[in-house]
């Protein structure tokens, strides 16, 4: 059986790339192999901000993830490229600043990749995934439920795409 090249890609966007946006990538692509369509979706995460470029995400990121079954541990922070504007089709950004941030740097003609992360949601629509970074443990696992809800949204927008 021969593997099918992915035929969309998004990237989710926040600060650093070390909480909010390693955490979407990770849910995300744990709800793209679990629907058996993580082989058509290539999938990405980066900071506005190279302030932690090349560490792993932040140790409360990885344990709360890893407490519902994902592994982030793996992940590098990067900042965000210009080829970027190119390489992905859907650009997802977790919070208001960030989109405005990076509907100035997009392209004429890219900035309609440029979405807020949320707003794939009913009932979160137009919010912003709160930055858990000077948080407790606490904030970490409720950023992960905001994180989730999103992730799913986006899994049934993807598979729509992908029908």
């Amino acid at each position: 059986m021969t593997q099918k090249a992915p035929v969309l890609s998004v990237l989710f966007v926040c600060t650093g790339n070390i909480c909010r946006s390693p955490t979407a990538e990770g849910l995300f692509r744990t709800h793209l192999r679990r629907a058996g369509i993580d082989d058509r979706v290539c999938v990405d995460s980066a900071g506005t901000h190279g302030y932690h470029v090349g560490e792993p995400p932040d140790p409360r990121s990885v344990e709360a993830a890893r407490r519902r079954g994902v592994d982030i541990s793996r992940l590098r922070a990067r900042q965000v490229a210009p080829e970027d504007f190119e390489r992905f089709d859907v650009i997802l950004a977790l919070d208001h600043g960030h989109l405005r941030q990076l509907k100035r740097l997009a392209p004429m003609g890219r900035r309609d990749r440029v979405l807020l992360f949320l707003d794939f949601t009913t009932n979160l629509k137009g919010q912003d995934v709160p930055d858990p970074y000077y948080g407790d443990e606490e904030q970490f696992d409720r950023v992960l439920d905001v994180i989730d809800a999103g992730a799913q949204a986006l899994l049934k927008e993807v598979e729509s795409r992908l029908a």
